[in-house]
């Protein structure tokens, strides 16, 4: 369960603790789920995602001798298997909103064992100003069986992916782009 369950609010400072998989540190974790590689995982968001923003899934291996109920996915581990952005027109930009899940596909050749599973939407809305972008997130933990003898790549890390001045992060999506 996330910290916000209550007030629905982002994390809107990306070099915060939270923005790695913002969990409730008063709530149990939840059971780890078992999928094969090659398998469709979805986030379902109790309200709909309204604001317009790009949406990511994430994934994290556990380190050896850890369970992904019991690690906090620090470091440099996180790896994206998702991108949603938006349609790019004379118009502008058109982002898809409205929606409550966001889904991804485990990839094929990713190595079995325990993951941590991370989806986000990023509002952008309010993104005019350093710290304006709304990061809503979640995380998961998943058992993933079937799985190859890929290494994926590019890691990054949470806190540190996001840099608050960025292009990405602060940008008006209502003028010129």
């Amino acid at each position: 369960m996330t910290a916000n369950h209550y007030s629905n609010g982002g994390v809107t400072d990306v070099n915060s603790e939270a923005i790695r998989c913002y969990e409730d540190p008063t709530r149990d974790f939840a059971n780890t789920t078992m999928v094969a590689a090659g398998s469709k995982v979805s986030f379902k968001a109790s309200n709909t995602m309204g604001h317009p923003g790009p949406s990511m899934v994430y994934m994290a291996k556990v380190p050896a001798g850890q369970t992904a109920a019991g690690w906090d996915g620090s470091g440099n581990v996180w790896f994206k298997i998702f991108e949603e952005g938006p349609t790019i027109s004379n118009s502008g930009l058109q982002w898809k909103t409205g929606g409550t899940e966001i889904s991804a596909t485990v990839p094929k050749s990713l190595p079995a064992g325990e993951y941590l599973l991370r989806g986000e939407q990023i509002a952008l809305h309010q993104a005019q100003a350093v710290g304006g972008a709304q990061v809503y997130l979640s995380c998961a933990q998943l058992k993933v069986t079937d799985g190859g003898s890929g290494r994926p790549s590019p890691l990054v890390a949470f806190p540190g992916a996001y840099k608050a001045a960025e292009p990405g992060l602060t940008l008006n999506i209502y003028g010129p782009v």
